[in-house]
This record gives structure tokens, C-alpha cells and sequence, in this order.
């Protein structure tokens, strides 16, 4: 245990915590060595199995680490040892942050969650849903019929406004997502948005929550309103004064590329019909959706001023009640939005702003209500749990173990507290 008391000493150094709100540190930390042994124990173990060449976690709690360890290497091809400053494709966990920024838009007057989308991408003022018909003959074809009403800014965020990702779930609709290859088009913020505009929605706005691009055309709006490209918005209200100096969306320095984590050779598909981008490669998409990088040091100081309720070292970023908002339910029975096939969150958890949010436990676990958090199709996860002050974060790259891993470890870190 002096070797891992060395690292987490080494790594209050590299992160610059605490960053803990004043009168959060009373309780006292209620993990036992013995559970969180096992929590090592399994991540060496699939290591070991070959389903990832190394990963990262960190448990941090009352603002101080109680748990970090790094294991194996970054890459397979390299054997450059896995350590904090390692960069790692986020992919999805760039959507709480893109949602934070539009938060903030919404607490100074110039974003509202009610907003539709047309007000600042005028295009999504034509949209139509597409919807299958089959004929007397048995041939199935696409119409589109006008929206109920129009996609607004909340659809966006909680993932209920039409735009699917196009590479699951069948249908002709997600087969013009899938040809319009917007993954592999390369194409500015704006590009894409007037390019996502002229496909139709594959349902109603506001009646079902179905993952997808909702959070890139955000990260748009985002721009229209800022009159920045994402990333400078991000710059100079979060990235910088947070702290989180290599978030961003490709490693521009040739000089960082040996820190970069990368899958084991087998484990490089996202889709079916997509790779784990090069992250080395230039690129003009800012995906607010998917497209961000960074380290296990910059997404704690992010998972820290959220679990504070918006604020790190005297600087506050959100009010409270805005943090709160995200963090609540927003497709509960009551909307009466139902669910896609593929419903990430589980059936234990709602979805919020941005992330998915904890509405109930599940059989045996201990699993805090209130919970929420998100994860990247690269592996990557995320969890902030108010409850007990505590928030986690595994960085690793394996895209095809992303879930099974998930959830063993959720399992064994509750297992290793004593509540």
C-alpha cells in the first residue's frame, strides 16, 4: 500500500486538486483496502486476458483521492508504460462538457432550454420526419410528414430530438444517416449542421429517447451564439481556467503522440463500419457529440467542479441549482418519451442534461439514487455520486469489452465501500 499511498501523494501533485467545497471533508473516507484490492485485482486480470494493453483509475472523494492506480502499458506496439498524462480518445464523455458550456449560455440569457433549434440553425425550420409506409405491392417507402413541433435546445440535450446515429436500429431513416457518412465527412461544425438538416428525423421530436448526433448540433449552437469555434468558446469559459490543458480535439503536438493510448490491434472497431480515428490526424470536425481527447487529470478537475455543484478553487462555472437541473430526470413517466432498443442508461436509470442519472436501485447493488454519469464507445466512463461526495473515472481504450467492464467494476468499487 506505500506504493499506491506514493502515487495518489504524486498525483495531488499533477492535478493540482483538491478543489473539494468547504465543509465536505467531515465524513470520513469508508472504502475498505481489502475491497479496493479487488478492484485492482480485476483490472490486472484482464489485462492479463489481453482485452486492453493498460487503463487508469481514479476514485476521489471530499476532494482528495482515495484511490488511483495506473496498470500496463498505453500501447501494445510501444509497451510505454499507462500514466496519468496518457491521452485517450473520450468520445462520448465530450458530451457532459459540450452540455456544461450551453448551461452556461442558458444561465446568462442567450440560450434557452425551450429555444428551438431554428432560432439559431435556420435549416432545422424544415425538417420533416421520415416515415415508412408499405404499399398494396409490400414495397416499403419513406415519407415525410411535417414535425408536431420543433426540435428545441432540451431535445437536444436529453437526446429526444430525431437525430439518430444511423449505424444501429435499422430502418430507412438510419440508413440515409448511415450514407451520409457524417463519422468520416471531416466537415466544420456549420458543415454539419446544414448537412444533418437535409435528412429527416426518425421520429417525432420530444416522444423517445434515441441516441445520436443531438449533442454535435449543440455544439453548434453553442458557436452561433458565442460567435467562437467550439473549442475557443470551451478555451476561455472552461478548458483553461479549469485547468484541463490538454482537452481538446486531436493531439496537435507530434511530441505528445507517444502518450497516447491506443486499443489492442484486434480492438479498434467503433461500429461496424468504423475504426478508432488517429487522433494524431488534423481535424477541422469539432464534435461536441463524440470527437474530444484528454487525460484522466483534466476530466477529474471537470468531474470535481460538477460534484462541487459547479465551482473549483473559488471559481464558479454553474450555479448549484443549474447542476441540480442537469442531474434530474428529464424523460420519467410522466413526459411519456419512451425508450430506443438500445437504451444505454439501463432500466434503473433516467437521463438528464447531458448524462445519465440514477432513478432507482438496481437489484443487488448499492448503487446511489442521483448518481449520473456517462461513458465513450472507446471504453472511457465517468460517475459523480453526491451522495457520498465521491466521483470516479476509468480511462482505458477497448471498444468491444466497454460495457461488460463497466459494470464489473461499478460492482466491485460499491462492494468496497462500507455504506
Amino acid at each position: 500500500m506505500n506504493g499506491r499511498r506514493a502515487l495518489i501523494a504524486a498525483l495531488v501533485l499533477l492535478f493540482g486538486v483538491v478543489g473539494a467545497e468547504a465543509g465536505s471533508e467531515g465524513r470520513p473516507h469508508n472504502f475498505s483496502q481489502e475491497g479496493l484490492a479487488k478492484v485492482s485485482d480485476y483490472i490486472r486480470n484482464e489485462i492479463v486476458a489481453g482485452t486492453c494493453p493498460g487503463a487508469i483509475l481514479l476514485l476521489q472523494q471530499h476532494g482528495k483521492p482515495v484511490y488511483y492506480e495506473n496498470f500496463g502499458v498505453r500501447d501494445v506496439a510501444t509497451e510505454n508504460s499507462m500514466s496519468a498524462d496518457t491521452i485517450f480518445r473520450l468520445y462520448s464523455m465530450s458530451k457532459p462538457i459540450t452540455t456544461v458550456m450551453a448551461m452556461m449560455l442558458v444561465e446568462e440569457g442567450k440560450l434557452s432550454l425551450d429555444d428551438p433549434v431554428a432560432k439559431y440553425i435556420p435549416a432545422f425550420g424544415e425538417m420533416k420526419v421520415g416515415v415508412e409506409k408499405k404499399a398494396e405491392d409490400g414495397k416499403v417507402s419513406l415519407v415525410l410528414e411535417p414535425v408536431n413541433r420543433p426540435v428545441t435546445i432540451k431535445d437536444l440535450m436529453r437526446h429526444t430530438s430525431g437525430l439518430p446515429y444511423g449505424y444501429y436500429g435499422g430502418g430507412l431513416v438510419r440508413e440515409l444517416y448511415a450514407a451520409a457518412n457524417l463519422f468520416h465527412s471531416n466537415l466544420t461544425n456549420a458543415e454539419f449542421a446544414a448537412k444533418i438538416a437535409t435528412l429527416p428525423l426518425v421520429e417525432q421530436p420530444g416522444t423517445m429517447w434515441d441516441y445520436g448526433y443531438s449533442t454535435d448540433v449543440l455544439g453548434r449552437v453553442v458557436e452561433v451564439i458565442s460567435g467562437k469555434t467550439l473549442l475557443q468558446f470551451e478555451k476561455e469559459r472552461l478548458l483553461d481556467p479549469l485547468g484541463m490543458t490538454e482537452t481538446a480535439f486531436f493531439v496537435a503536438d507530434p511530441q505528445k503522440f507517444p502518450r497516447i493510448a491506443e486499443p489492442m490491434p484486434g480492438d479498434r472497431n467503433i461500429s461496424p463500419t468504423t475504426q478508432v480515428r488517429d487522433i494524431r490526424l488534423p481535424l477541422k470536425w469539432e464534435s461536441g457529440g463524440g470527437g474530444m481527447v484528454g487525460t484522466i487529470a483534466d476530466y477529474a478537475r471537470f468531474s470535481q467542479m460538477l460534484l462541487n455543484g459547479g465551482s473549483y478553487e473559488g471559481r464558479r462555472y454553474l450555479k448549484p441549482e443549474t447542476i441540480a437541473l442537469m442531474a434530474s430526470d428529464h424523460i420519467g413517466p410522466e413526459t411519456k418519451i419512451a425508450r430506443d432498443q438500445n437504451y444505454y442508461p439501463g432500466g434503473t436509470s433516467g437521463f438528464g442534461l447531458g448524462f445519465a442519472v440514477r432513478t432507482s436501485v438496481p437489484s443487488g447493488t448499492s448503487w446511489p439514487i442521483g448518481e449520473y454519469r456517462w461513458d465513450g464507445v472507446g471504453g472511457t466512463f465517468f460517475f459523480i455520486d453526491p451522495e457520498d461526495d465521491l466521483f470516479g473515472i476509468f480511462m482505458v481504450q477497448t471498444p468491444s469489452q466497454r460495457g461488460r467492464i463497466q459494470l464489473a467494476l461499478k460492482t466491485l468499487i460499491y462492494q468496497a465501500m462500507a455504506r
